[in-house]
């Protein structure tokens, strides 16, 4: 035995089917034992092993470009002879041993008269960056007029790279209309107007679990919104809604994740709620449960998309559309056995309807009320009712309203009208009791305490100016204390009086008591009409008058 070198043993316990095959593929190809070791991390004796064994010959040292390729090792190159039928036996001279046509010999024959081969060039490009067979035949029929079928691109593709085991999914049956699937995935490269470098785009799929009909969109960001509104195109898309949307728990659709009782993002709760449908997430870390949207994603990440490159968003776009139409519309289903364009067309008249209007957007967050009692929202502030100081309130704002709701139930605790930056919106009944309230305000309050009571406070205003505040709010001070019926028989004495302080003369008269005269207009039997008086006075004026 040669020093260094293993002994021969059956070493089918070793690797497993798919590295073998790879082994044996690369092998056929006239790797070098070095480069399968390179490629593989399986050792060269491993190797050469598993090849003896296959029948594989193989490639001495040094020998690239000054030897032909190597050929199995259990086939004898005779002298020429003319060509011989395909899986004809050969006699090996001298020998008398019959033998069969070898498959590698079979194979490299089948590939030289293939019809991919003069698309090997394309081909070989399209695998290096990941392309699986059905997206590289696609390409060929749309960009190059290829006539041949996919089970012929197949083939030469399997004889470049070997095979694949592919791995098993869950099947989940349901009726017509029901039920769809969502998923975000890794989208393509595409160019950033901003930053003018390529980005990483987002891939929004959506699967009908009946006909298999999926609607797919680009987008370079997302967001609570942005994942409601590709809910919603991809509704307008399809024509109609499903019943339930299943999804799994992702932070734009799933605050809290719980198998039965998941906390959902209120505006994603909102817009499906809006167009009649309801969420359904799934366990964490149960992506069978969205299997039939899983297999969308993979398909449109290994074979429309994989490897491309694309300058616009728009552009992406219009290529996985015409995809969409022209591939995955048409094809025959491998569950279902039927094309999926037909299927659809029998479940979208069971759709749910679409609403008249779309969903009306708003924003949504947490806010903690401040120690003023409010809370701020894009840099204005707005009251919560009493007892909410310190604690934390979900918050919905929009161009039109701000609302603040119970943290627990959802009730609606306050709404606001919107505030410019840096200004406050307080509701009445919010504010605090130390809190001096504005000059309109008072003049409200005045009014609605008595007519005269409003007279009184507004001519003080008007006369004295901000210097009045404080003796309007004495006012009503004394409306509290006294009532407000007696002070407003104290104002229109006041009134009636012309009195030049009105605060001093309402407040003494309240101090004398109700036992005084309300009104100098009060007839007593000794006292006389204030007409008689000067009528008297203005005849003797006259008598005396010579």
């Amino acid at each position: 035995m040669a020093r260094g070198r293993l002994p021969s043993v059956d070493v089918s316990n070793v690797l497993n089917e798919e590295k073998k095959q790879q082994v044996i593929a690369f092998g056929r190809l006239g790797w070098s034992l070095r480069k399968i070791q390179k490629t593989t991390g399986v050792r060269r004796e491993t190797a050469a092993d598993y090849l003896r064994a296959a029948g594989i010959g193989l490639r001495p040292p040094g020998g690239w470009g000054r030897s032909a390729p190597a050929k199995p090792a259990n086939e004898v190159t005779p002298d020429p002879q003319p060509a011989k039928p395909a899986n004809r036996a050969e006699v090996i001279p001298d020998s008398g041993a019959v033998l069969a046509s070898p498959p590698a010999a079979t194979a490299n024959a089948s590939a030289g008269r293939s019809a991919c081969e003069p698309h090997r060039e394309t081909i070989e490009l399209e695998l290096s960056k990941g392309r699986n067979a059905k997206g590289i035949w696609q390409d060929l029929v749309d960009r190059s007029g290829f006539a041949g079928g996919y089970q012929s691109v197949k083939r030469f593709i399997l004889g470049l790279r070997g095979k694949s085991s592919p791995e098993a999914c869950a099947v989940i049956e349901t009726a017509p209309g029901e039920e769809c699937q969502v998923d975000y995935g890794s989208g393509p490269m595409v160019r950033d107007s901003g930053s003018g470098k390529y980005r990483r785009t987002r891939l929004f799929v959506l699967t009908l679990g009946y006909s298999r009909k999926a609607v797919r969109l680009l987008t370079f960001c997302s967001s609570s919104q942005v994942w409601a509104e590709l809910h919603e195109k991809a509704f307008r898309r399809l024509g109609g809604v499903t019943r339930v949307v299943v999804l799994d728990n992702l932070r734009e659709g799933v605050l809290k994740p719980d198998v039965y009782d998941p906390t959902l993002n209120p505006l994603y709760r909102d817009v499906l709620s809006h167009y009649g449908s309801v969420a359904l997430a799934c366990r964490v870390r149960d992506p069978d449960r969205k299997g039939k949207v899983e297999s969308g994603v993979g398909h449109a990440k290994k074979t429309p998309l994989k490897g491309q490159r694309f300058e616009t968003l728009d552009e992406a776009q219009a290529y996985l559309d015409h995809w969409e139409e022209r591939w995955a519309d048409t094809r025959i289903h491998g569950t279902t056995k039927r094309q999926v364009a037909a299927m659809f067309a029998e479940e979208k008249p069971v759709l749910l309807p679409l609403p008249i209007e779309p969903f009306h957007y708003y924003q949504y967050g947490k806010r903690k009320v401040n120690l003023d009692g409010c809370v701020e929202v894009d840099a204005a502030y707005y009251s919560a009712p009493p007892g909410w100081i310190g604690q934390e309130v979900p918050v919905q704002w929009d161009h039109r309203y701000v609302r603040l709701l119970h943290p627990r139930t959802g009730e609606l605790l306050r709404e606001h009208l919107p505030q410019v930056r840096g200004k406050h919106r307080i509701q009445d009944e919010d504010r605090p009791k130390h809190t001096p309230p504005g000059i309109q305000h008072l003049l409200l309050r005045a009014g609605r305490a008595g007519q005269q009571i409003g007279v009184v406070c507004r001519k003080m205003y008007e006369e004295e100016g901000q210097v009045a505040v404080r003796r309007i709010q004495g006012v009503m001070a004394m409306a509290k204390k006294h009532g407000s019926a007696m002070v407003e028989d104290a104002c229109a004495v006041a009134l009636e009086a012309s009195a030049s302080n009105y605060y001093r003369f309402v407040r003494r008269y309240l101090e004398r008591g109700p036992q005084l005269p309300l009104s100098l207009r009060q007839v007593d039997p000794l006292i006389r009409e204030l007409t008689e008086y000067r009528d008297f006075i203005q005849r003797k004026t006259q008598e005396n008058q010579p």
